[in-house]
């Protein structure tokens, strides 16, 4: 069953992005960005962390999942360091993802000679 919800989950907050980008003029970069601010907002009003426990990674996969772990790493390091988390905590959270989001897109740029479309 978890691997159902996970699909779910996943499946409809594609589908909403899919539906944004052909209905709406939004940029995919603008649906993006929009994706990790609401993450942030629903985290900051707890309705992400029922969707969470309901669809595993089906929500913390997709950007609004990001948004999450970014809410998430500021209200922890608020909580110890103060007004300084709220710099120091998304970042610290999220540095593992980052990181390897940059050094698998450097892998790929070795791999695969990266060029203009023509």
């Amino acid at each position: 069953m978890e691997y159902l919800n996970a699909f779910l989950c996943g499946g409809i907050l594609c589908a909403i992005g899919q539906i944004l980008i052909d209905r709406t003029k939004l940029t995919p970069a603008r649906i993006l960005t929009s994706y990790v601010v609401a993450g942030v907002a629903l985290s900051a009003f707890g309705l992400y962390e029922p969707l969470v426990q309901w669809g595993g990674a089906g929500a913390t996969v997709p950007l609004t999942g990001f948004g999450h772990a970014l809410a998430k790493g500021v209200v922890k390091a608020t909580g110890e360091q103060g007004w300084l988390g709220v710099f120091t905590g998304g970042l610290s959270a999220t540095a593992g993802g980052i990181t390897a989001a940059v050094v698998f897109g450097v892998v790929m740029a070795i791999l695969f000679k990266p060029g203009n479309k023509r």
